[in-house]
């Protein structure tokens, strides 16, 4: 295989695993391994917002390749993850030919993650569970679960704006909070503190402070640096929403 179509299979398994929100060492090491198994040396840097990759011939070192690729935009997808890995150790008993790769990695980026519904669901149960784990009744956790549920259906139907996603997370914590206090006020009596807790936990950044940690653990200080501020500002976004809310329901009822 050419250095051009090596490095090509390992860049986009590399942004796959990026946008999946894969650690940075482990991006890296995929990219290794491919490299490595098509007789491929390289060198590679991955940021959480960029990929950079050059690679040589072993038996021509002086022609070399160098790609770059921008990542915009990440989310979970623990699934793509799990069939990279699986993809770049099969190659080290098997090589897959360029074009065979490239429809592998292709298909699977743009398979279809799981049903709405299915996120849906999960969404409602994890706050239903938090928000009783915070000392809220069974029925402070559906309506935490309720509310969580409608913010997480209206994110969905957002994720095309392109709109900041500090301020969409401010956005949906002050819809959480005003949401409790109205079912509390108009509907039912509810402890307000544990539905919030339990409608908001979906929006906290729990796999980027993780990640984070990890990068920093295997020295990836740059990338565990931009992981923990990103997580950083989500947190002060979401307090500073239901803060906002909390004075209000402290001078308006």
């Amino acid at each position: 295989m050419e250095v051009k179509e090596a490095l090509d299979v390992a860049l986009l398994s590399g942004e796959i695993l990026l946008t999946s929100g894969s650690e940075i060492y482990r991006v890296e090491d995929t990219i290794d391994r491919i490299c490595n198994a098509y007789g491929i040396k390289s060198e590679c840097f991955v940021t959480p917002t960029g990929i950079f990759i050059s690679g040589w011939s072993k038996d021509n070192p002086k022609e070399s390749v160098s790609l770059v690729k921008r990542i915009k935009s990440r989310t979970i997808n623990l699934h793509s993850i799990e069939i990279i890995n699986t993809f770049s150790r099969s190659l080290q008993t098997k090589k897959v030919p360029y074009d065979e790769a490239m429809e592998l990695l292709r298909g699977m980026e743009n398979a279809p993650y799981f049903p709405f519904y299915r996120r849906l669901i999960a969404s409602g149960v994890t706050s239903l569970a938090y928000a009783m784990l915070f000392g809220g009744t069974a029925v402070n956790g559906i309506v935490a679960a309720i509310i969580s549920m409608l913010i997480y259906a209206s994110r969905d139907k957002m994720s095309r704006v392109s709109l900041s996603p500090f301020f969409l997370d401010f956005v949906w914590s002050f819809i959480a909070g005003l949401l409790a206090i109205f079912a509390n006020k108009f509907i039912i009596p509810i402890d307000v503190n544990s539905v919030i807790v339990g409608s908001i936990i979906i929006l906290f950044p729990g796999l980027a402070m993780t990640n984070g940690i990890r990068d920093a653990l295997y020295g990836d200080i740059l990338s565990s640096q931009a992981r923990l501020t990103e997580a950083l500002f989500t947190v002060t976004a979401i307090g500073v929403g239901v803060g906002i809310v909390l004075l209000l329901m402290k001078y308006w009822m």
